[in-house]
């Protein structure tokens, strides 16, 4: 039986980056992956984190199951790092998440509920958005619409096109959108956009679905969570999933919530109980290791400073990687880059076509993917002239 399945095509992304790994070139830069790295080109362990670490192992007592919604104290400081101390939501009792396994499981949770209220559910997807979106949310049964997004020209989102694509969006759809640091584009909706869409997802019954994976990488942790709470706000439906894969440096720990703001308290409790069946048909239980830390980070005051700290220098570090990048490029080339300063997060399209990608890789081992998305923070003090450089020959010759 088995021996009937064909081997499939390696994901894009990671064959790209080992690609770059196997590359003996000492100067290739890797701009694939979206993992945060430091200037050493290292993906760090936070010491909020790793604090919090060391008093777990010094204080666990058992390894038994979490139960199927998680860590009580990772979801309320989930629910009050994503919402707001001060959330009205919060207050009202109408709130409430489950943990899961990363971000993705956050998704493909929230891919659950929807399927189960509404079968087979159209979800608008923003033209571009993460590869992995249509996968996970299709692997349930739902369908896609695309609405366009980002505009190659400007550099930025075309929100009239967006709105016009979105006016036929209707009850019983989903409206999926970035909650900050859009992937793979990095252009943001400003709040009074965010505003626009709560509008008109009020006036036409539209659900949305927010994914906030990169919360603190932007302009800070309460600026990248503007516009999600406003929907939260303005709107009786909202679900959101969340990830501490970005902004705690979790990746492997695999730690996500998926959170649900209802219309009152008893909708609460019905979507969590309902999260939790599928969570229990999926993979029965939630990872404890990474929620754990994560809970203690969020409820320990000395330590959510220290880590709020450690995230700031983090951004601060995005930004200015954006601000030097821009300045260098302009040192190589004659083309306008500065569309990248006004980006957030660690992703920008460059601009090139898959041909000048390709030559950049394979004239100067300098790794992105075709549509020149980059990882930003894959850009360094010992590296950064030297891509420059790079994209100024393939432009000169290409």
């Amino acid at each position: 039986m088995l021996e009937t399945l064909p081997q499939v095509p390696e994901d894009s992304i990671l064959g790209l980056a080992a690609a770059c790994r196997a590359d003996p070139n000492p100067n290739k830069v890797d701009l694939t992956l979206g993992v945060y790295m430091n200037e050493e080109g290292v993906c760090p362990v936070f010491d909020a984190v790793r604090l919090a670490q060391r008093a777990l192992v010094d204080e666990e007592k058992t390894k038994v199951y979490m139960p199927p919604a998680g860590d009580p104290v990772f979801n309320q400081g989930m629910q009050r790092l994503v919402l707001g101390e001060d959330s009205a939501a919060l207050a009202d009792g109408r709130v409430s998440s489950i943990q899961t396994p990363g971000g993705c499981g956050a998704l493909r949770i929230g891919a659950e509920i929807i399927n189960a209220a509404a079968p087979g559910a159209r979800v608008w997807v923003s033209d571009p958005t993460w590869p992995v979106h249509i996968p996970l949310l299709g692997s349930v049964g739902l369908k896609f619409e695309t609405y366009r997004y980002y505009e190659p020209v400007s550099h930025g989102v075309n929100f009239d096109a967006m709105v016009d694509d979105l006016k036929r969006a209707g009850r019983g759809d989903v409206v999926l959108l970035h909650g900050c640091c859009h992937n793979p584009c990095g252009a943001d909706l400003t709040l009074e956009q965010w505003g626009t869409i709560a509008d008109m997802a009020a006036q036409q019954g539209f659900l949305p679905f927010v994914d906030i994976a990169y919360q603190g990488l932007g302009d800070g942790l309460e600026e990248d969570a503007a516009g999600l709470r406003l929907l939260v706000q303005r709107l009786p439906e909202v679900i959101i999933a969340a990830s501490c894969s970005k902004n705690m440096g979790l990746y492997r720990e695999r730690t996500g919530a998926t959170i649900f703001a209802s219309a009152n308290p008893a909708s609460a409790l019905a979507l969590r109980s309902q999260a939790q069946v599928a969570a229990r048909r999926i993979y029965s239980m939630p990872p404890a290791h990474g929620a754990l830390l994560a809970a203690r980070v969020l409820a320990d005051d000395e330590l959510n400073a220290n880590w709020q700290d450690e995230l700031q220098a983090m951004c601060r570090r995005i930004n200015g990687l954006r601000t030097s990048l821009v300045s260098k490029l302009e040192q190589f080339t004659d083309r306008d880059f500065s569309f990248i300063e006004r980006e957030k997060g660690m992703f920008s399209f460059l601009g090139l076509s898959p041909e000048q990608a390709l030559a950049l890789r394979e004239e100067h081992s300098v790794y992105m993917l075709d549509s020149s998305r980059i990882n930003v923070a894959g850009v360094n003090g010992a590296n950064i002239e030297y891509l420059a450089a790079a994209v100024g020959a393939v432009l000169s010759s290409h």
